[in-house]
């Protein structure tokens, strides 16, 4: 199956998740999340703002605000397919901008270099066990993980996780995947 096939139907599976079922399954993952070692070592985490029907990022943010830990958002370059992380401190430092995206307004935020996040959490639409994603086309992420030598995780429900994600040489597989059911260790 093609890239652009296993989009349209994992996101076709994703919207007829009920906003009760969306809401209970992301909470279950935020409170695994919080478990997770290297989350509570970490004391910068780069993390994107969710839009549905990605796991849910926002309180799992404020979570994150409320333990003491810096939070690190991406802004994305369209001409040079490259993103910059900026911290937040609030929500009033970001705004929407192409396809209903919130980044960081960077006049308002601090540049932080890829060295100094210690914990990604990586988005994607569906991932296999070998830890290779399927983004949403941008191929962002995947310049951006080239060089990236800290953990990486990413928050998906178990309906994302396919048996095989069609790969190509430029793909960075992530080394954890943390469900609402399990978490599956990649590396």
């Amino acid at each position: 199956m093609h890239k652009k096939e296993l989009r349209i139907i994992i996101m076709n599976h994703l919207k007829k998740l009920t906003e009760t079922t969306y809401k209970e399954k992301s909470v279950l993952i935020h409170k695994k999340l919080l478990q997770e070692q290297g989350i509570k070592n970490a004391q910068v985490i780069g993390i994107t703002l969710s839009v549905f029907p990605e796991v849910e990022t926002w309180d799992l943010i404020k979570l994150f605000w409320s333990q003491g830990k810096r939070v690190v958002v991406p802004k994305c370059e369209p001409k040079s397919r490259m993103m910059t992380f900026y911290e937040i401190t609030s929500f009033n430092q970001i705004e929407s901008v192409y396809m209903n995206l919130s980044e960081p307004i960077p006049h308002m935020t601090t540049k932080v270099s890829k060295e100094e996040i210690d914990y990604l959490i990586v988005p994607g639409l569906a991932y296999d066990r070998q830890g290779f994603r399927l983004g949403f086309g941008g191929g962002y992420y995947d310049r951006f993980l080239t060089d990236f030598k800290k953990p990486t995780i990413s928050l998906a429900f178990h309906m994302q996780i396919v048996e095989k994600i069609p790969t190509d040489d430029y793909d960075v597989p992530i080394e954890k995947i943390m469900t609402e059911n399990e978490t599956i260790q990649c590396k």
